[in-house]
């Protein structure tokens, strides 16, 4: 059954039919969510490959990497959305596994891939910086593909707004209403935090492609893509409606780990200047 959505931009005048199912499969649905976010993993893994070479790593390797990051990056992404959004799923096990509308938590995705990419390293015997120097934009490029995914699903939007992109639908609205924030006007058009995010990412993927040519400093690469990537999200996850908080409190776990690893390798990277110089 199709799940379609009309969203609409009132202050650019524009208005897009959205249908989250792409197609069926013997009447399973494969979604668009799905699709986009497997299309910015394809992508990086083929640029991965193409220039692995420049940086002294063989292809296989790459293949090693990616056969135990990329499982390790999805299931750390459920489980940190299922553990800071508990009460959703009740225990329910069936519900829990099922990720094909979404409920994939960036920052469980990057410290999975991360785990697992030094793990296989360490046991290959190859240097992880420089693996994490070659991977970095691709990581934040493939994130910036995948916030099209959260479109798709009409999720990842923020707070009121009177700027000209603000956006709204009729899922907005009802997630919005189920809220009941009263400083929120559910009828009113939101801020895209989803494209927010992507254009920051795909900025983030440019300027680090640039700076790769140029560093000195190994790990430098990947050190800049934590940092520029939380300073993005810090600022983003502000304005979202939909964060993850702790517990009962109203701390966004991803906006303080965004701040975190901001600050924390901004540090390393002075560090390791003042140690290289």
């Amino acid at each position: 059954m199709d799940q379609i959505n009309i969203v609409r931009f009132p202050g650019l005048g524009l208005e897009f039919k959205i249908n989250k199912v792409a197609f069926s499969v013997f009447g399973i649905p494969v979604y668009w969510y799905g699709i986009i976010i497997c299309t910015g993993l394809l992508l990086a893994v083929f640029l991965g490959l193409k220039n692995c070479k420049k940086f002294g790593i063989n292809s296989d390797n790459v293949f090693d990497i990616v056969f135990w990051a990329l499982p390790s990056a999805i299931i750390c992404a459920r489980i940190y959305y299922i553990v800071f959004n508990w009460n959703d799923y009740d225990g329910d096990i069936m519900k829990m596994i099922n990720i094909r509308e979404g409920g994939l938590a960036i920052y469980g995705g990057i410290i999975g891939a991360v785990l697992a990419g030094y793990i296989v390293t360490r046991v290959k015997k190859i240097d992880f910086l420089t693996v994490a120097d070659l991977a970095g934009p691709y990581f934040i490029m493939a994130q910036g593909i995948g916030r099209w995914g959260n479109f798709v699903n009409q999720e990842a939007f923020g707070r009121n707004t009177n700027l000209p992109w603000g956006m709204h639908s009729d899922a907005i609205q009802e997630y919005l209403e189920m809220l009941g924030d009263s400083s929120i006007d559910p009828m009113a058009p939101v801020h895209p935090t989803f494209l927010y995010e992507s254009v920051w990412n795909l900025c983030v993927f440019f300027f680090l492609l640039w700076y790769r040519r140029r560093y000195k400093v190994k790990g430098e690469v990947f050190f800049l893509y934590m940092m520029l990537y939380g300073v993005g999200r810090a600022w983003i996850e502000g304005l979202r409606t939909d964060s993850l908080y702790i517990a009962s409190t109203s701390i966004r776990v991803s906006q303080l780990l965004a701040v975190a690893f901001a600050v924390v390798f901004a540090v390393v990277i002075f560090i390791r200047r003042r140690m290289c110089s």
